[in-house]
C-alpha cells in the first residue's frame, strides 16, 4: 500500500537513546558518556517539561538528531501549532497519538513541515526535516490493559495497531510507534510506506522493567524496525558504551 505522504524515511535501522532524565545536567552526562557512539536521542515529556524546547536546540547544536516524544493529542489546529514549534527547534521526529484521527495527523505533518522550513538547521535539516510518528498501542500495555481502558474485551492488539497505522498512513505521517511483535503485520499491510519505531528494546537477558511487549535489537531489526528506542538497557548499564557496542553488533548480525 502506498502513502501520499511527503515525509520520507530511510531504510537503515537507527538506534535512539532515551534521555529519560529530569534535567539538562543529567542529559548532558549521558550524551558526554556515550560520545560518538550515539548520534540520535529521545527527549520525552519529563525532560521537555523541565527544560523546554531549548534542550532540543542544545542537542541539535551538539550535532545530534532529536526525537521529541510528546505524544500530542488535541484539536488539529493546536497540534499543528505545537508541531510547528517543535520542528522549528530542530527535531527530526515528533510523536502524536494516532487515535487523534487523520485530520489531526495531517495537521501535525503540515505544522512540522512548516516549522522545519522556518527554523531547522544543521543535523535536523540534513535529516530531511521533522517526521511525524503516530503512537499506536503503548508497549506498557497488553490486550487486557487496552480492553480495560477502552471498555472492550477480547482486544486483538495487532489488529488495532494495523488499524491505527492506516490512520497515520492516511494522514501523511512518516511512520508509527509499535512494539516489535506487531511490526511484521504492519509491514505486510503497508510495506515501506511507514517507518517503524520500536520501543521496549532490551538486550538479551535484560530486565523488562515496566514494558509488556519487549524485543531484542536483532529481533526488532529483523521484524522491520526503522528506529529502535534504547532506554535503561543502555543508560542504566554499568558501561553504556559497551552496551551500545552490543546493540551495534546485534544490528549487524541482523543485516
Amino acid at each position: 500500500m502506498s502513502s501520499d505522504s511527503s515525509q520520507t524515511v530511510g531504510t537503515t535501522v537507527t538506534p535512539i537513546v532515551a534521555l529519560d532524565v529530569s534535567d539538562r545536567v543529567a542529559a548532558k552526562s549521558i550524551v558526554t558518556r556515550l560520545g560518538s557512539s550515539c548520534g540520535f536521542y529521545k527527549v520525552g515529556l519529563e525532560l521537555f517539561a523541565a527544560e523546554g524546547p531549548d534542550i532540543v536546540s542544545w542537542l541539535r547544536d551538539a550535532g545530534k538528531l532529536v526525537f521529541v516524544d510528546l505524544k500530542l493529542h488535541d484539536i488539529p489546529n493546536t497540534v499543528r501549532s505545537a508541531a510547528r514549534a517543535v520542528a522549528r527547534h530542530g527535531a527530526s521526529l515528533l510523536t502524536v497519538h494516532a487515535c487523534g484521527g487523520s485530520e489531526m495527523l495531517r495537521a501535525a505533518v503540515e505544522g512540522a513541515t512548516e516549522g522545519a522550513t522556518e527554523g531547522a538547521t544543521g543535523a535536523a535539516a540534513a535529516a530531511g526535516g521533522c517526521g511525524i510518528l503516530g503512537i499506536t498501542i503503548l508497549t506498557s500495555m497488553d490486550s487486557a490493559g487496552v480492553g480495560q481502558s477502552w471498555g472492550r474485551s477480547g482486544i486483538d492488539v495487532t489488529a488495532e495497531v494495523v488499524r491505527l497505522a492506516g490512520l497515520v498512513n492516511g494522514g501523511g505521517g512518516a511512520g508509527i510507534v509499535c512494539s516489535g511483535h506487531e511490526a511484521a503485520a504492519v509491514r505486510a499491510t503497508f510495506g515501506e510506506a511507514l517507518g517503524l519505531l520500536i520501543p521496549g528494546i532490551r538486550l538479551p537477558g535484560g530486565d523488562a522493567h515496566d514494558q509488556r511487549r519487549i524485543m531484542t535489537p536483532k529481533a526488532a531489526a529483523e521484524a522491520g524496525a526503522r528506529w529502535l528506542i534504547l532506554g535503561r538497557a543502555v543508560t542504566g548499564a554499568t558501561d553504556p558504551m559497551a552496551a551500545m557496542e552490543l546493540v551495534a553488533a546485534s544490528l549487524a548480525a541482523a543485516a
